[in-house]
């Protein structure tokens, strides 16, 4: 909301720039001189649009990888949670890192079953595009 105040802002000083300008013109016909004040007018009125648009885009593609990280985490948080609430797998080393949708587990388990059983888990969750099993058995 201050961005678009303070555009506003620039916009009117433009104009009333614009407008004293074409008034300090050489004298002509009144005809003349509001030509050239509406074409001031115009003109500015183009320039502060496409800055708007240019801000506005960022704040979409900043808006956008907010949100991702935001589901990443999100997701990393319930698979973390389903692991932990599995018996079994809690007291297990196992991690869990999320990026675009892609969990990859890591650390280890004591059975190729668990490890299958921590996939299965995480390929549950909302969101899961993939899942990355990387869990290697550890020795007993």
């Amino acid at each position: 909301m201050k961005i678009l105040k303070s555009l506003k802002l620039i916009g009117i000083a433009l104009l009333l720039i614009a407008g004293v300008a074409a008034c300090d013109s050489k004298p002509g016909p009144a005809e003349s001189a509001g030509k050239k004040i509406d074409q001031s007018a115009t003109d500015t009125g183009n320039k502060i649009g496409e800055t708007v648009d240019k801000i506005g885009n960022k704040l979409d593609e900043q808006s956008a990888k907010t949100g991702a990280a935001i589901d990443d985490a999100e997701i990393t948080a319930k698979v973390k949670a389903a692991v932990f609430a599995e018996p079994g797998l809690k007291t297990l080393q196992i991690s869990v890192d999320t990026i675009k949708g892609v969990v990859t587990l890591s650390g280890s388990v004591d059975t190729p079953a668990n490890s299958q059983r921590a996939k299965g888990l995480a390929a549950a969750v909302s969101g899961v595009r993939e899942v990355d099993n990387r869990l290697v058995q550890k020795s007993n």
